[in-house]
């Protein structure tokens, strides 16, 4: 076979998990969760969930108090951080040390790899080893023409496999699956091309391009079909990701229905906000407050402001936010988002779910 260029989607298994189990080799086996601080009888969420604990329905996002009806004697673990940010510069160096590797990040546990090579397959299997011999951590590799394809291709390799999904076997293999098993398809939107008729990745690839605009506009309706036949962008880019903005959210353990406690818990998450801003050095440009009500009701509200270095405009502009919240209905979680200006050199169009592909 000749040499040609390859995406690789590299993604750790049970990230979260298999670190804290190589801290603790004694829950090897065991249905580990891992979420919030560790208490199922706080309010807090599943981070990510063992194999083990998978097998009896537990998974990311799900309450820790649900995951221990689901599994009574589940070991439960708080967040730890800096050891996955630790275990995670760790795999990402050993990417970059790949020979004739390019490197995307994509978040802890998972990165694009771009390669020249005649045996991807090859390839992907001395990295796996190189990640196992450095970090002692396993992953599964999808090898792809398209971005696109290299991830959707993991999910069949998992875990600790290889899979290779190109243009000759998309439709082969995804063609009769529904469009919410498509990276970066969710209920709402399988639901509105439900309404189309759309129900299979097949039938979006062969989508009418005016059904599509006239759904999703011009540009995420031509995206949603260009993802349907597994296309988009081939070339792995790794410049540096810059975010957008910074996010602190918090949980109470007993909800807020003090107007003064409210506005005390806003000002905390604002000064949380500010801290991480302050390192990037760019203005603020929008805010949001998102407000989750009992028992699970979220909303959010967001307002532009005039670029500004002051971040107390940010705080004061959340504090305003705080006027639209409904009196009288106690609040079980407030989060704080502040949207930055970017910088000209950005990478165009690039998230991990849009048509920077």
């Amino acid at each position: 076979m000749a040499e040609r260029s390859w995406v690789l989607h590299v993604d750790l298994d049970q990230f979260i998990a298999a670190v804290e189990i190589l801290r603790r080799p004694e829950l090897a086996g065991k249905p580990v969760v891992v979420g919030g601080r560790g208490d199922p009888t706080e309010r807090a969420v599943v981070s990510t969930a063992s194999y083990e604990a998978r097998e009896f329905g537990v998974g990311s996002g799900m309450p820790l108090r649900t995951a221990a009806r689901k599994i009574p004697d589940a070991v439960f673990l708080p967040v730890d951080h800096r050891a996955y940010d630790a275990a995670s510069r760790e795999v990402m160096a050993t990417l970059r040390g790949m020979p004739g590797a390019v490197v995307q990040v994509l978040g802890w546990d998972e990165a694009f790899v771009g390669v020249r090579t005649d045996d991807p397959e090859g390839y992907a299997r001395q990295l796996q080893a190189a990640v196992l011999e450095r970090t002692r951590l396993h992953c599964t590799v999808g090898i792809g023409d398209t971005l696109v394809r290299a991830k959707v291709a993991t999910g069949f390799g998992k875990p600790r496999g290889v899979f290779r999904l190109t243009r000759e076997n998309w439709l082969e293999v995804m063609g009769h699956r529904p469009t919410i098993e498509l990276w970066g398809v969710g209920r709402k939107v399988s639901r509105r091309l439900a309404q189309h008729g759309i129900e299979t990745v097949a039938q979006l690839a062969a989508a009418d391009l005016d059904v599509l605009t006239g759904e999703f506009g011009p540009r995420m309706g031509a995206w949603y079909r260009e993802l349907g036949r597994g296309e988009g962008a081939s070339e792995v880019d790794d410049t540096p990701w810059v975010a957008r903005g910074h996010s602190r959210e918090e949980t109470f353990q007993q909800d807020l229905t003090e107007r003064a406690d409210i506005e005390a818990a806003i000002r905390k998450l604002a000064a949380q906000v500010a801290e991480d801003i302050r390192a990037e050095g760019r203005p603020v440009v929008r805010v949001t407050l998102k407000v989750r009500y009992k028992p699970f009701l979220t909303k959010t509200y967001g307002r532009k402001i005039p670029v500004t270095d002051r971040l107390e405009a940010m705080e004061a502009t959340a504090l305003a936010l705080a006027e639209k919240i409904e009196p009288d209905r106690p609040v079980r979680l407030l989060g704080v988002h502040a949207e930055m200006t970017m910088p000209e050199d950005v990478r165009e169009g690039h998230t991990p779910t849009r048509g920077g592909w």
